[in-house]
């Protein structure tokens, strides 16, 4: 799930469809307390849905008025976002 350390919202485990709503509720509580960053080094299995997931915390942070900045994108999900079309929004 995702935690904050020192303003950086770390994402730890799998992020799948099955749980990616906890994970999007997870990211929005970290945005409303200000945390910009969020670090995907610890994320365990992923599918297209951690894509959706950073996309739309992206939407969310940017609606607000706020930045964000994704670190330690895993190679996987790098791939997807490029095959997508939308690695420029990760």
């Amino acid at each position: 799930m995702i935690h904050v350390e020192a303003g950086v919202a770390l994402f730890d485990g799998d992020l799948t469809l099955a749980n990616a709503s906890q994970w999007l509720a997870q990211g929005e509580a970290a945005l409303k307390q200000g945390t910009a960053t969020f670090d995907l080094a610890r994320l365990g299995h992923l599918d297209s849905s951690a894509l959706s997931l950073l996309l739309s915390l992206r939407r969310r942070a940017e609606a607000s008025g706020s930045a964000i900045e994704f670190r330690n994108i895993p190679e996987s999900l790098a791939s997807l976002a490029k095959l997508y079309g939308v690695a420029e929004q990760i």
